[in-house]
This record gives C-alpha cells, sequence and structure tokens, in this order.
C-alpha cells in the first residue's frame, strides 16, 4: 500500500529532485512538472515517484533514474520510479520557475 509523505519529507524529497535535470530540456523534474505523484511504500520501506517524460519514447530514463539516486542518496534508503503516461503531459504542468529557467536558455514559452 502507498502512504502519503509527511509535509517534511515530500519537501525534502521534491527539493532534492531540482537536483534531476532533463537532459534535453536543461531544466528539472520538478519544474518541468513531470512528477506527478510522491508516495511511501510501506511494504517495502521505499520512496515511490510517479513519474513521467516529455515524451513517451525519450530514451534518457536511465539517465534520470541514476540523476534520482545521486539526488536522494541519504535522504531515502529506496526508491522506484513508477513510468506513468497517463495523463501525458503537457507544457501546461511547467511551474513559473520552469517556465523562467526556459526563457532563460532561449525556449519562446
Amino acid at each position: 500500500m502507498v502512504a502519503t509523505l509527511s509535509p517534511a519529507l515530500f519537501d525534502q524529497v521534491e527539493e532534492a529532485l531540482k537536483d534531476v535535470v532533463d537532459p534535453e530540456l536543461g531544466v528539472n523534474v520538478v519544474d518541468l512538472g513531470l512528477i506527478y505523484d510522491l508516495g511511501w511504500d510501506d511494504e517495502n520501506n521505499a520512496l515511490i515517484i510517479s513519474m513521467t517524460l516529455t515524451s513517451a519514447g525519450c530514451p534518457l530514463t536511465d539517465v534520470l533514474e541514476e540523476q534520482t539516486a545521486e539526488a536522494l542518496d541519504g535522504i531515502v534508503e529506496a526508491f522506484r520510479i513508477n513510468w506513468v503516461w497517463m495523463p501525458p503531459w503537457g507544457p501546461e504542468r511547467i511551474t513559473d520557475d520552469g517556465r523562467d529557467m526556459m526563457r532563460a536558455i532561449g525556449f519562446a514559452i
């Protein structure tokens, strides 16, 4: 069963995941709106990250999983990424900070 994270752990994980940068766009996965949900698997004592990609055919899942492991080191013992495709990602999910970052690197958004 997946439980809700405590507010403190949620904030810590979300902040750490800002170090995980989409290699194609150069913006972190949190501000891109790629993180759909964070939960806790009590049975396996692991963080569950429901995450999507900007496109279903993206070949960079391994890179993102490695970055996630590095970002969460010392915060959680174990995690699992649950790749989610529905609803599909769209630019409306990008945060205001993410939009500022994308404009700074030349995207017209």
